[in-house]
């Protein structure tokens, strides 16, 4: 077991924490990070092994080649977290918005000036924010990362929840901690230990994803376009390529990742059209089924669950890890003020929680089954939408601010403020 200050403790050892985050990728990173000075000692348990320099792993599925799109709540509470000045280098600004439906005359536009807005968020890559994140573990005093590890056992009790830790080429290790986080993903492990069952629904889709050099400049434009099979996404990236996230069939997308570069780019071109031009290059493809996941409750006892474990969704409005982030933030003040006591926090934090959560899974959801619906009159319906929300600011401002997270109350990173253990 390596320790913050890179000591080793002896094998078997029982160790105490105030928190045991299980699952180190984006979300429960963010969270080790958040408690610094909060006045506890946490443990991190992350499967997956970090290479040198904390650069996570490739193997790592939270920090591949894939891209975030982050708000700009988001934004700065990787800002008051000072992680935002690793990562804003390796970012894109996103000046507008343009939602098409292939096929149809709807069309809407966002644009950043007109909401008195710098951006209306940043594209960056997951490794970048990744190596951010966990450059910024190193060193703490107060956080003990075990990696890779693995928890083979949790046995729930008052006051403590005892974890059997299992590291790589060590003995197994006994970890008690006062609250338990689960960010361990969709299929999350300790989710299903405390009894907490989730909802699935399989979309019938798979995202592929992957990144593609057109002949014009993105000019910091993302693109949302609806096609039958599935939405389409072009997120532009600093050096004139664009990540493409393609929704198709299960059955498709099989066949789209055999196709030749040639027969890709084809593809991709009958779909989008040339508002880009023509796209010249296409990079590696990966594929990833679709679903919604969502856990039946925010907490268990002694057990807090954030991020995918709590709602993995369908990446079409690119909120997912900005959700999880809100989650972090909120969970991260409440531990901080309430460190002497954690009993009350999980009551709390549902409530907080619930409204956030409840709108962005609707949000995504509506979006994705609306966009996927073939009825003609449905068709017609969302495309004067569409047109509907092009032409009415307030329509526009309301969906910046949801994206934002600004409804209800506004956790202290995301206003700013450092969080401090209150005495």
């Amino acid at each position: 077991m390596t320790t913050s200050d890179g000591a080793t403790t002896p094998d078997g050892a029982e160790t105490r924490f105030d928190v045991a985050i299980v699952g180190g990728g984006m979300v429960g990173a963010s969270l080790a990070v958040a408690l610094e000075g909060a006045g506890v000692r946490s443990a991190l348990i992350e499967a997956v092994p970090y290479g040198a320099a904390s650069h996570p792993s490739a193997s790592h599925p939270s920090f591949d080649e894939r891209t975030t799109a982050l708000s700009n709540g988001s934004r700065r509470i990787l800002e008051t977290l000072g992680v935002w000045s690793e990562v804003a280098g390796d970012a894109t600004p996103i000046a507008r918005v343009h939602v098409s439906d292939r096929g149809h005359f709807g069309f809407a536009r966002i644009d950043a000036r007109e909401q008195g807005l710098a951006a209306l968020g940043y594209v960056v890559p997951n490794r970048a924010l990744g190596a951010a994140l966990w450059s910024r573990l190193e060193g703490r005093a107060d956080l003990t990362v075990f990696s890779p590890a693995k928890v083979a056992a949790i046995e729930v009790g008052e006051p403590l929840i005892e974890l059997n830790v299992v590291e790589t080429g060590s003995a197994n290790t006994r970890v008690s901690a006062r609250l338990v986080v689960a960010a361990d993903g969709a299929e999350s492990a300790v989710r299903g230990a405390f009894g907490v069952s989730a909802e699935v629904r399989d979309y019938g889709q798979t995202a592929v994803i992957t990144t593609v050099l057109p002949r014009k400049f993105h000019q910091h434009v993302a693109y949302e376009r609806f096609t039958a099979d599935g939405p389409l996404a072009l997120l532009p990236l600093a050096d004139g390529r664009c990540t493409l996230v393609l929704t198709l069939t299960h059955t498709l997308a099989e066949a789209a990742i055999a196709w030749s570069d040639e027969e890709f780019l084809e593809e991709l071109q009958r779909r989008f059209g040339f508002r880009l031009g023509r796209f010249l290059k296409v990079g590696r493809r990966a594929a990833y089924p679709l679903s919604l996941t969502r856990a039946e409750r925010t907490s268990a006892g002694r057990c807090i669950i954030v991020g995918n474990a709590a709602q993995g969704l369908h990446p079409v409005a690119g909120m997912g890890f900005n959700l999880g982030l809100r989650d972090v933030a909120s969970l991260a003040e409440l531990i901080a003020d309430q460190r002497e006591d954690l009993d009350r926090l999980a009551a709390e934090y549902d409530v907080w929680r619930a409204g956030d959560r409840r709108e962005i899974i609707g949000f995504t959801d509506i979006l994705v089954r609306l966009f996927s619906n073939p009825l003609r009159a449905v068709q017609g319906a969302r495309n004067l939408g569409l047109l509907a929300f092009d032409l009415l600011p307030p329509a526009k401002a309301a969906l910046s601010s949801l994206s934002v997270g600004a409804a209800g109350r506004i956790p202290k990173l995301a206003r700013g403020v450092p969080l401090k253990a209150r005495r």
